[in-house]
Order: structure tokens, then C-alpha cells, then sequence
């Protein structure tokens, strides 16, 4: 995938974004872009984006936070505080499509760099702010991070064991289905200028995007009224879909209907179970999960997660290990997806998005930084 010219054949050649962003969000949502061939300008303050900090572990000096959303940017340091920082910025935004920022709303307003200002001067920009809560409203303008929405928009509450405390969940989801959520919204944007020749603002905030994840459970709430619960690994509606011990490794079952049961009884030598009344749907078995999992437990009891998974799915049965981060980036399959770009020294998870004609390419590495004081010194 490495490719060191520009992004021409790429799906997105000729998009220009200026890139204001820092932390995961928009970085995230900027790479997406800069992986399909836009050309993404990262403009980062004088004291650099932060997570260049958040370590260890480090490559280089850099943290790999940093380095594992950052590629296929050109990297600037631009004061924007400053009026020579400022006029730098509107000469870019002359031959660009995109701004992407996430600085806390009112902050650009009052450099005079707002949308409503920029709108006048470059009526084709597309400028999209990654914030918390939006500029307006109750909570308008106040500082938003990952954690505090989980927290904030029921995601915690109904993730964790179930007699245990609410739980975070184990990645910045929040953050990243916000930069996701901004790309498909620039997208969209650029498809709609096409016929309007005008650019628009585009709103994209943690608070929206983590409500927005909150499926079935919020479904679920309209339905029937009652607040939703934590269930650890099993899902509210389905059953089996959680994991259970083998005799070697955790072994996810996701079943979602009946055919799926009985295939799964039948490859377990128990082909009985699937008739006993206790299990015979997903209703019985939702209403009796506890003892199925006993008895899914004993079933499996002599069995391997990672042997007993390709089986039950080769069948028609979803299932899987519950592996480790160093054992899925180094699975047979993950390399065969082309999932993992190693190139100098670099290595990241590759995009997802996978095009025929047009592939994502890795063509720029994370954009190195030189501190303003020793920028100072050696000038």
C-alpha cells in the first residue's frame, strides 16, 4: 500500500483539507481523508498537538498515540493567536474544501475566523467543528472528552458485569465514531456542492454521536418503558450471545435465531437441547439464560475457543475467540486483509475502507515536530 507520490488515483485526489484538530476525534477523521488521497495540511499550535505526549510507549520521541492517527498529513506549526498566524491560515483556506478544527466553541468567533465570517470570504469551504456539546444549548460551548460522554450519555450504564459498577468502554469509542460520524458528514457535504457550488457548516458533537450508539437500548426504552440494565457480555434481546469458558481460551457465541441453536446443539452432541422447553426460542432462552449457560459450559468444557470457532462458523454459527490485541494483529487473516501497513519503521492498522479501482495507500508518514523553542534557538 505504500505509495510516496501524491494521492492521484485515489478516491478522494484533489480534496484539500486544512486540518486545525488535535487529539483523536478529528486526527481520526482527517486520516480517514488523507488514506483516500486528500490532501490533508495538519496545522498544529506551537506547542504541538498534545498526544505527541501521551506515552509511553514512544517511536522516535513521539508517542504512538499520536503516531497511530496522524499519517498522510503535511505537518505546520501555526499560531493562530497571532495576526501574521491568522492572514497564513486564509491564504490556505483560499484553495481549500475542507476546515476541520475541534477548538472549544467561540474560541475561532473570536479570532474572527468563524464560519459565519468564512462563509463571506470563501463561500465553497466546507468547515466542520468536531466539539462536546455544540456552541449553543444548556451545555453549549463546554469542553467535551470521550470518557465524561460514555459517562454523560448512558454507554457506562449499561456497560459492565451485571451486579457490577458502570463501566467505560475499553477504547475511545465515543471520539472515534465522532471523527467517523465528521467524515461521512464532509462526504455528504461535498456531494451536496456539486449541485449548490456552496460549502455549509457541518455541527459533529461527542454528545450527538454518543446517543447515537445507544442501540438496542434506547429501542429498547421507547418500547417498553423500563430503563436499561447492565448484562456484561450477553445481550438484552438474544440468547446465547455471550461468552463462555472452554477448556482452553473464552468462546464468544452470537446466536441470533433458532436454526443457529439447533446447528450449534447438534455440532456440541447435544442435539436435545434445542427441544428441551426451556430453550426452544429465543424467548425461553432469554427467560432461562442462566441455566443455559450452565449447560453451554459443560458442552464446552473439553473444547479449544480457537479450533471450536472456524467449526461453528464454517456451519452457519457465529462464534469467536476472545483474543488478545497482539494475537488479532498478527492473525492469518488480518494479514491476509491487508489490515496491518509496515513501511520504514512505521507500522499502523491500515484503513478499512476497502475501494477496487481507487485503495486507500499509505503515502506520508506522521509529520514530525520541532518545539517553537528550539526553533527559536537554532534560528
Amino acid at each position: 500500500m505504500w505509495n510516496a507520490e501524491n494521492g492521484k488515483g485515489s478516491a478522494l485526489h484533489g480534496v484539500r483539507v486544512v486540518d486545525l484538530s488535535r487529539v483523536l476525534g478529528g486526527p481520526f477523521c482527517s486520516q480517514i481523508l488523507g488514506d483516500h488521497g486528500a490532501d490533508v495540511i495538519k496545522l498544529e499550535p506551537p506547542s504541538g498537538d498534545e498526544t505527541r505526549h501521551w506515552g509511553p510507549p514512544f517511536e522516535g520521541g513521539v508517542a504512538s498515540y499520536f503516531i497511530g492517527v496522524n499519517r498522510n498529513k503535511t505537518g505546520l506549526t501555526l499560531d493562530l493567536s497571532s495576526e501574521e498566524g491568522r492572514t497564513f491560515l486564509r491564504t490556505l483556506l483560499a484553495d481549500a474544501d475542507v476546515v476541520l478544527e475541534n477548538f472549544k466553541p467561540g474560541t475561532l468567533e473570536k479570532w474572527g475566523l468563524g464560519y459565519e465570517t468564512l462563509k463571506e470570504e470563501f463561500p465553497r469551504l466546507i468547515h466542520c467543528r468536531v466539539s462536546g456539546f455544540g456552541g449553543d444549548g444548556p451545555l453549549g460551548a463546554m469542553p467535551g472528552y470521550d470518557a465524561c460522554a460514555q459517562a454523560m450519555c448512558g454507554l457506562m450504564s449499561v456497560n459492565g458485569e451485571k451486579d457490577g459498577p458502570a463501566t467505560r468502554v475499553g477504547l475511545p469509542v465515543v471520539d472515534m465514531v465522532t471523527g467517523l460520524n465528521a467524515t461521512i458528514a464532509i462526504l455528504m457535504a461535498i456531494q451536496e456542492r456539486h449541485n449548490s457550488g456552496l460549502g455549509q457548516f457541518l455541527d459533529i458533537t461527542l454528545f450527538d454521536c454518543a446517543i447515537s450508539l445507544l442501540h438496542p437500548h434506547a429501542a429498547n426504552f421507547f418500547g417498553n418503558g423500563k430503563t436499561p440494565q447492565r448484562t456484561g457480555n450477553a445481550h438484552p434481546n438474544i440468547a446465547p450471545y455471550e461468552t463462555v469458558k472452554t477448556l482452553e481460551g473464552e468462546l464468544f457465541l452470537a446466536v441470533g435465531n433458532d436454526r443457529q441453536f439447533k446447528i450449534m446443539t447438534e455440532l456440541l452432541g447435544n442435539p436435545g437441547l434445542a427441544q428441551d422447553p426451556r430453550f426452544a426460542t429465543n424467548a425461553d432462552r432469554l427467560a432461562n439464560r442462566p441455566q443455559l449457560h450452565e449447560q453451554l459450559e459443560r458442552l464446552l468444557a473439553n473444547e479449544k475457543a480457537a479450533e471450536l470457532s472456524p467449526i461453528l462458523l464454517k456451519a452457519g454459527v457465529p462464534a469467536a475467540p476472545v483474543l488478545t490485541v497482539p494475537e488479532i494483529l498478527t492473525h492469518p487473516h488480518t494479514l491476509h486483509r491487508n489490515m496491518v501497513l509496515e513501511h520504514d519503521g512505521y507500522r499502523g492498522v491500515a484503513s478499512p475502507i476497502k475501494l477496487s479501482r481507487t485503495p486507500a495507500r499509505l503515502r506520508k508518514l506522521p509529520p514530525g515536530f520541532t518545539p517553537a523553542s528550539e526553533r527559536d534557538s537554532s534560528s
